[in-house]
């Protein structure tokens, strides 16, 4: 039986978090440690004091590390978490995603064969998700497992890339072969992860068996800086998206999701969805031309203030 840590980047924690350390320590497969790259130190503090419980005192297996949010980065910290594991397998999480039931682990760890970098979950959406986002969720998270290569980017475009550190699970070997997560990234440092990995002959593994509960209900704002993000981080990384358009792909989304909205008798949402995609798709390309803008005006698009610093 192969050996997993849990890895979770923490940003001002809620009591939820230690609902989510609970349902970790249940698991089928249960981790060998969770480790919690906590961004600073005062809302950990705030945490125990408003809850009056310790997971550290109940649990022998937690290992907890503060970082400032000024040293916080998408990639590096969580290089340092995977410093600290030397289990054979190692999973991703967000402290906002829940396992639906206890064979999270067990089921991804079941995917991580010699040649598979990463295998990535299902996401479900929450009772309270839009219908917008809960189709999103049908359209990324589909039924049936894939096991994706380089070979596939002429078929499946960008999503031969696609993969969620929101929920996902990494071989240690190759993770050490590949030389980790990008040492400084805005955002999408799983996808740049998952590209590199494919690229050098590696492949990515959806595994619908294993689920989490996770969505959001973002404002036309936050799904503007959002996306300015994620254009920002495919112009730092030409070597993995400079052939590769992600722009079809989310056509194709915007297009089902209307004729859902028709066929479910709520074409009254649609206008809001359109709007709504403007604000993804005037983000994206700004982000992708960032490069040509005004510093400040970019910092003000940006979901992530401190990498510009």
């Amino acid at each position: 039986m192969s050996t997993v840590d849990i890895i979770i980047p923490t940003y001002k924690p809620d009591i939820s978090l230690f609902r989510l350390i609970d349902d970790l320590e249940r698991q089928s497969l249960r981790p060998e440690h969770i480790i919690i790259m906590n961004t600073e130190e005062k809302y950990w503090d705030r945490l125990l004091s408003d809850s009056h419980e310790n997971p550290m005192d109940k649990y022998d297996n937690i290992i907890l590390r503060h970082v400032t949010k000024e040293e916080f980065d998408h990639g590096e910290t969580r290089n340092q978490g995977v410093a600290l594991s030397k289990a054979e397998f190692f999973l991703m999480m967000t402290q906002d995603a829940f396992p639906k039931d206890k064979m999270l682990v067990a089921n991804l760890s079941k995917a991580l064969a010699p040649d598979v970098a990463a295998a990535y979950a299902r996401q479900y959406p929450k009772t309270d998700c839009s219908l917008a986002e809960r189709y999103s969720r049908k359209f990324n998270y589909p039924n049936e497992s894939i096991r994706k290569t380089q070979a596939d980017v002429e078929k499946l475009g960008i999503k031969t890339y696609f993969c969620s550190n929101v929920c996902a699970m990494y071989r240690r070997d190759i993770y050490d072969k590949i030389g980790g997560f990008t040492h400084k990234t805005i955002f999408n440092e799983d996808m740049v992860y998952a590209g590199n990995a494919c690229q050098k002959g590696f492949a990515i593994c959806y595994v619908p068996e294993a689920g989490v509960i996770h969505s959001h209900n973002y404002t036309c704002a936050q799904q503007f800086h959002r996306n300015f993000d994620l254009g920002v981080s495919q112009t730092d990384h030409q070597e993995i998206f400079g052939n590769i358009s992600s722009e079809s792909e989310g056509k194709k989304m915007v297009g089902q999701t209307i004729q859902h909205f028709r066929h479910i008798g709520k074409s009254y949402l649609i206008p809001h969805y359109i709007v709504m995609c403007g604000f993804r798709w005037l983000g994206y390309k700004l982000g992708r031309n960032y490069k040509k803008l005004p510093k400040g005006f970019a910092i003000a698009c940006s979901m992530n203030k401190g990498y510009w610093k």
